[in-house]
């Protein structure tokens, strides 16, 4: 097992997630930065949150094009392990390796609610 944690410009998660990886496993862990291409034979990728590029156009938009997400998405289709967190798991949305996509909410101001799902369906309990 070999984790890999791929780094965009303007993430601030990055270095937490390394260092809970380096502190909790025995296994090696490797920065990949976004403007390589090369996996470095890692197992496992992660792509932590943190305001990738900012987050000004659409989460992840931007990040999807860069070079390491062609890679990414290969290890995925190959049964690798990916996983995003926060701005990661809307990267992964943006391309296409997760089904949906992320809409900003009508009045595009923060909503903090409990909702309560009925297990099984769309409806709200």
């Amino acid at each position: 097992m070999k984790f890999g944690v791929v780094i965009f410009p303007g993430s601030n998660c990055d270095h937490d997630l390394i260092r809970v990886l380096n502190a909790y496993s025995s296994q090696p862990v490797v920065e990949l930065w976004h403007k390589d291409t090369d996996l470095q034979n890692c197992t496992h990728i992660f792509l932590p949150g943190g305001f990738t590029y900012g987050d000004y156009l659409r989460t992840g938009a931007i990040a999807k094009l860069s070079p390491i997400m062609e890679s990414v998405k290969k290890h995925a289709d190959n049964g690798g392990f990916v996983m995003g967190i926060c701005n990661g798991f809307q990267i992964l949305c943006e391309s296409g390796l997760l089904p949906g996509a992320l809409l900003r909410n009508t009045n595009r101001m923060f909503i903090c609610k409990n909702v309560y799902l009925k297990p099984g369906s769309n409806q709200t309990v």
